[in-house]
């Protein structure tokens, strides 16, 4: 994700000497590594060149996946500012046809960006409407996704504070005097009512689909938003984190760590999670907001854990 919504991204790397998680063992090409972790990209178009089996460009190893937008909260409100939709056909179409017809991958998966509870147009303070709102956004997203071919069971809940009109915090900390105005009219928003949300999110999904529900975020963001008691804990939920990251595609990951000479940049998980978690599936290592390279969104997904 992250083109629009990452410019004002909150925290920075840290630099951690941690274990590497290693998958079962799946095909391994040169630069995406070690075995059971693939390369792929996500959100605005990136350019993969060549046939089919497609391979990324850059960083090499095959193209293992697309993540793509299937709908933007301020999008359904018909907001003026901040109703993007960062999708690329042609990505999704090459990621699949690695998927099927190679057996490369996990093809196409999709995030729904996510509007807290202060952006909703019922906002009552409850945890009875934020359900409802987050349950709203879930049948929105499972709406959207009949018409895309999506192949990974994971839904993506991208929760984050993008920093852009017309809420900067996407209404998780603030509560605005309508969805769309981009006015402040209560600058917190209590932390069950935002869990109430996700929970509302994650069971209609649950209850609805076959899917499975994943995160979208970071540490520092996940504990602005939900603190770091009870209701910041997601143990059994998938999770895709983007930080660390990096603009230097020289650099890219093996395992959950960016090699820096005798040092390791690793990714952060969050939620009381870490890498060696299940549920620890992807990594937006570079690409978004201030790190952004020539290219576009750069993931690692550990396709063993969802094989």
């Amino acid at each position: 994700m992250r083109i629009l919504s990452r410019a004002l991204r909150i925290g920075a790397a840290v630099t951690v000497a941690v274990g590497v998680s290693v998958g079962v063992a799946v095909s391994a090409q040169a630069g995406d590594s070690p075995a059971g972790f693939h390369f792929g990209t996500d959100s605005w178009p990136v350019s993969i060149p060549g046939k089919a089996p497609y391979v990324n460009p850059v960083v090499g190893g095959n193209y293992g996946g697309y993540i793509g937008m299937a709908g933007n909260w301020a999008r359904v409100e018909k907001c003026t500012t901040g109703n993007f939709l960062a999708w690329s056909s042609a990505n999704s179409a090459q990621a699949n046809t690695d998927y099927s017809t190679y057996h490369i991958g996990i093809g196409t998966g999709v995030y729904w960006y996510m509007g807290g509870p202060g952006v909703d147009p019922h906002y009552n303070g409850t945890t009875t409407e934020a359900s409802n709102w987050g349950a709203a956004q879930a049948a929105d997203a499972l709406a959207a996704m009949k018409s895309l071919h999506v192949t990974y069971p994971v839904v993506w809940a991208d929760i984050e504070l993008p920093g852009i009109a017309p809420a900067p915090d996407n209404g998780w900390n603030s509560v605005y005097t309508s969805p769309c105005s981009g006015k402040v009219k209560q600058a917190y928003v209590p932390i069950n009512v935002d869990r109430a949300e996700f929970n509302g999110f994650a069971s209609y999904i649950s209850a609805h689909s076959a899917y499975k529900v994943g995160v979208y975020s970071a540490a520092s963001v996940w504990t602005s938003i939900f603190g770091t008691g009870s209701a910041s804990l997601i143990p059994s939920t998938y999770e895709w984190t983007y930080l660390p990251e990096t603009s230097n595609l020289k650099q890219y990951p093996y395992g959950w760590c960016l090699v820096q000479g005798k040092s390791r940049t690793c990714a952060q998980f969050f939620g009381g999670q870490t890498s060696s978690s299940k549920y620890a599936l992807m990594w937006q290592w570079s690409g978004g907001g201030g790190v952004r390279n020539a290219y576009g969104d750069f993931d690692q997904i550990d396709v063993s854990r969802m094989g």
